[in-house]
């Protein structure tokens, strides 16, 4: 009976989470998506009303966000923000706690999601990992975004983490615009999020979140030989953070 109960309770739970998402993403759709249409000059706009949206998200679905690491933000400067991925919760988190404008990089099966496939359309810049042509003009378009002063978040791994390790394996794509612009990495992690709502699944349970930002990683008279390295560096920082974290 207990059992029955408990199943009961997440399924009316997951159907409200989806109610909270669905309802006040379309409320402040015409506050995300216009500004972002409007130009870069506006992005800023569009991304406080992404703020307002992963917050009331946050608030009324239960699942809280604990922040760590905000004094590793240097203030005026643009990064490139590396993170882990282990499930969609990730995103009201990140977004929440990078100050400032910023752009991520998404997939494009994002597009096909009710709703938000406008806004990631809108405020990301969308990459078909299919075509090399695609990732090309993504990477391009993430250094213009970069030089105009906008930092840019990459989830490292490329998508999310359905294996039973910390990490898996990184692209390449962050380390090579990192060191084609020289601009700074900033390490992220999330944890816990995964347990809270599976990747793949929509089952989900109220809990807490932890995103830790570490400390930068300088790019800074890197060239391409370093590559690898920087990538290795990069990982070995973030699956330490996730270590001491969990």
């Amino acid at each position: 009976m207990l059992k029955k109960l408990n199943w009961i309770l997440l399924k009316l739970y997951a159907f409200w989470v989806f109610l909270v998402f669905t309802v006040f993403m379309i409320l402040l759709l015409p506050g995300i998506i216009i500004p972002f249409m409007l130009g870069e000059k506006f992005g800023w706009l569009g991304g406080k009303f992404l703020w307002l949206w992963s917050w009331i998200f946050s608030m009324l679905t239960f699942i809280r966000y604990d922040f760590y690491g905000q004094k590793n933000f240097r203030k005026g400067q643009s990064y490139i923000y590396v993170s882990n991925h282990t499930s969609f919760l990730d995103i009201p988190g990140l977004w929440m706690i990078i100050p400032g404008e910023k752009k991520p990089l998404a997939k494009k099966e994002l597009l096909k999601i009710p709703v938000f496939g406008w806004i990631a359309k809108s405020a990301a810049v969308i990459v078909d990992r299919s075509s090399a042509e695609s990732r090309k003009k993504s990477m391009d378009k993430l250094k213009r975004i970069l030089s105009r002063g906008t930092s840019i978040l990459l989830f490292a791994e490329g998508t999310q983490n359905r294996s039973k390790e910390l990490l898996q394996p990184f692209k390449d794509g962050a380390f090579r615009i990192a060191i084609d612009t020289q601009q700074p990495i900033l390490p992220m992690v999330v944890v816990g999020a995964g347990p809270l709502m599976p990747p793949g699944t929509i089952r989900m349970k109220p809990g807490r979140v932890k995103v830790i930002v570490g400390p930068e990683i300088p790019t800074k008279g890197l060239t391409t030989n370093d590559q690898a390295a920087l990538k290795q560096k990069t990982f070995e920082a973030m699956k330490q953070l996730i270590v001491e974290n969990k």
